[in-house]
C-alpha cells in the first residue's frame, strides 16, 4: 500500500503547474487522478487476487476497487495535500535537516 499511497506525493508537481486554476478546478483534477490511480492500483492487484480492498458491497462502486461516493473526500484530500506540501516547502524550519 505505500506505494500506492506515496503517489500522493506527486500533487506537489502537480498542484505547481495547476496554480492558476481554481480551487474547485484542481480538487475536481484531483480527484479523477486519485480514482485513476485507485482504478488501476486496484484493478492490477485485484486480478491477482490481492487487492486489499472491496467496495463491491457499497452502491456506488466501479468493479469493486472505486467508490463514486468517495469523490467529496478525494476533493478534499487532494487540496489538503496540496496544501500540506506547499507549506512544508515553504517552511524552512519543516525543511531542516
Amino acid at each position: 500500500m505505500f506505494p500506492i499511497y506515496g503517489c500522493g506525493a506527486l500533487i506537489h508537481p502537480v498542484s505547481k503547474l495547476l496554480k492558476h486554476i481554481s480551487a474547485v478546478k484542481r480538487g475536481i483534477i484531483y480527484t479523477f487522478a486519485i480514482f485513476a490511480v485507485e482504478f488501476l492500483t486496484g484493478t492490477y492487484l485485484k486480478e491477482r487476487e490481492i487487492c486489499p480492498w472491496d467496495y463491491s458491497s457499497a452502491r456506488y462502486n466501479i468493479k469493486g476497487v472505486i467508490r463514486l461516493d468517495y469523490a467529496l473526500w478525494w476533493f478534499l484530500t487532494g487540496l489538503l495535500f496540496e496544501t500540506v506540501l506547499d507549506t512544508k516547502n515553504h517552511n524552512p524550519r519543516m525543511n531542516a535537516g
